[in-house]
C-alpha cells in the first residue's frame, strides 16, 4: 500500500510534520510494510517556513529583529535553492501572536522587523522570496518594512515618520533613492489568500482592524491615512493600485509589495503545493491523507486540504481527511474532493486538553488506526 500524507498543522497543537508522523504510526499498526510518504503542508500562514524548508530540502536560520512593538524578537526563516530563495512568515517579525490582547494597537505596531528579515536574507545572497503575510498585528501599510529596507518616508520637515499607522498621518514624502540597490534584483511571491482592497468598507482597517485592537474612531482615521498614502505613492510609483485584490492584506503590506517591488500575490496553498511538488508523490499513491485543525465550510475556500484533494482528483486517488473537529457545514468538503473525513477527538474532553500535543498525537494515531483497520476488513470481504 502506497500512502501519501499531507496534513496542515493543527495550530497550537501539532505541526504539519507531527500530524503526519502520528497518522503514519496509525497506518503502520495495520499495514507495517506500507510505503508511506509524509509531505509537510501549509496554506501560506503559520507553518509555511517549516513546510517549504522540509519539503524542499532547505535550511533554517534566524535573526533578531524589531518586533511589532519595537521589542527584539527572534525570527526564524528558511533558505532554499542553494541560498537563492528565502521563505519568510511575516508573523515571525510582526505577528499578532507576539502580543498580548492588551498590547494590540495598530497605531503603534510596525512591520519594520519584516524589512529587517528581508535585509538579512539579501545579505546572505537571497534574491527570490516567498513570504506568507497572514497573522499580522499591523496596519501601517508596510511603511515600517520600507523604512528598514532604506526607503525614505518623511514628514513635511524631512524627518522620518514614526513607526506604526501613526506614521501614515504625517507622511509627506516617499522616495526609494536610498533603498537597498539589491531590491531591483529581487522577486517576491506573496502568499495571500484575502482579496480585500487597501481602503474602504472592505479595506484592511475596517475588516481586520478590530482584531488588532482598533476602535471605530481609529478605523476611520487609519482608512483616511492609508488613502492619502496611496495617493502620495501614486505620484511617483506607477504600479500603485489601492483597489488591487489583496492590497489590504496584512494591514496594507500587500499594497507595499505590489507598489514598490517586483511582487505577485498568490494563493498560499498553491505556492506550497507547487514548490514541494506534491503532485509527483500523489500520482503514485493508493490513498491520500490530509486534514487540518478544524474542517468546516471555510475549508473549501482555498484551504490546504482542498488543495491536496484537487491534485488527488486529477489522478483519481481517494482522499481521507482527519481533523481535530468537524462542523456540520464540512459536508461541502465532499464536493471538493475529500471522500471521507474523521474527527480525531475520542471522548468528552476540554479544548485545552484536546489541544495538548501529546493528546493530539495519540488521538491522531488511534483514529487513523481504526480507519485503516476498517479498510483492511473490507478489502478482505469479497
Amino acid at each position: 500500500m502506497n500512502v501519501v500524507i499531507a496534513i496542515d498543522s493543527f495550530k497550537g497543537s501539532m505541526t504539519s510534520l507531527e500530524a503526519g508522523e502520528s497518522a503514519s504510526a496509525g497506518i503502520r499498526r495495520i499495514y507495517p510494510d506500507a510505503d508511506i510518504t509524509i509531505r509537510p503542508l501549509a496554506d501560506g500562514g503559520e507553518g509555511t517556513v517549516e513546510a517549504l524548508t522540509l519539503g524542499c530540502g532547505g535550511t533554517r536560520t534566524q535573526v533578531c529583529v524589531t518586533g511589532p512593538l519595537e521589542k527584539p524578537v527572534l525570527c526564524s526563516y528558511g533558505i532554499l535553492d542553494a541560498g537563492k530563495t528565502a521563505v519568510i512568515e511575516m508573523s515571525g517579525a510582526a505577528g499578532i501572536t507576539l502580543l498580548s490582547e492588551t498590547e494590540r494597537n495598530p497605531l503603534y505596531t510596525t512591520t519594520y522587523g519584516v524589512g529587517e528579515v528581508i535585509r538579512d536574507a539579501i545579505s546572505r545572497g537571497c534574491r527570490h522570496f516567498i513570504i506568507g503575510i497572514g497573522g499580522s498585528a499591523t496596519n501601517d501599510g508596510g511603511i515600517g518594512m520600507l523604512q528598514a529596507l532604506g526607503f525614505d518616508l518623511l514628514d513635511q520637515e524631512g524627518v522620518p515618520v514614526r513607526h506604526g499607522a501613526l506614521g501614515l498621518k504625517d507622511l509627506a514624502v516617499i522616495s526609494d533613492s536610498h533603498a537597498l540597490p539589491e531590491l531591483k534584483e529581487c522577486t517576491f511571491r506573496i502568499a495571500c489568500d484575502v482579496t480585500n482592497p487597501l481602503c474602504g468598507s472592505q479595506g484592511c482597517s475596517a475588516v481586520f482592524g478590530p482584531q488588532k485592537g482598533a476602535d471605530p474612531a481609529m478605523i476611520q482615521q487609519m482608512d483616511q491615512w492609508l488613502s492619502s498614502y496611496a495617493a502620495l505613492a501614486g505620484k511617483s510609483f506607477p504600479k500603485t493600485n489601492p483597489a488591487h485584490a489583496g492590497a489590504g492584506a496584512a494591514g496594507g503590506l500587500g499594497f507595499a509589495f505590489l507598489t514598490f517591488f517586483h511582487a505577485t500575490l498568490e494563493s498560499g496553498v498553491n505556492i506550497i503545493l507547487e514548490e514541494t511538488h506534491l503532485s509527483d508523490y500523489i500520482k503514485n499513491a493508493d490513498i491520500v491523507i490530509t486534514g487540518e485543525g478544524c474542517l468546516d465550510g471555510q475549508t473549501v475556500m482555498g484551504k490546504a486540504p482542498v488543495g491536496v484533494a484537487k491534485i488527488a482528483r486529477e489522478f483519481q486517488k481517494p482522499v481521507l481527511a482527519f481533523s481535530g473537529c468537524v462542523t456540520e457545514d464540512a459536508k461541502a468538503c465532499h464536493a471538493a474532493g475529500i471522500d471521507a473525513f474523521f474527527p480525531i477527538v475520542r471522548g468528552v474532553i476540554s479544548l485545552e486538553d484536546a489541544m495538548q500535543t501529546d493528546h493530539a498525537k495519540q488521538n491522531m494515531t488511534d483514529t487513523v488506526e481504526q480507519v485503516f483497520r476498517m479498510l483492511r476488513t473490507f478489502q478482505n470481504i469479497k
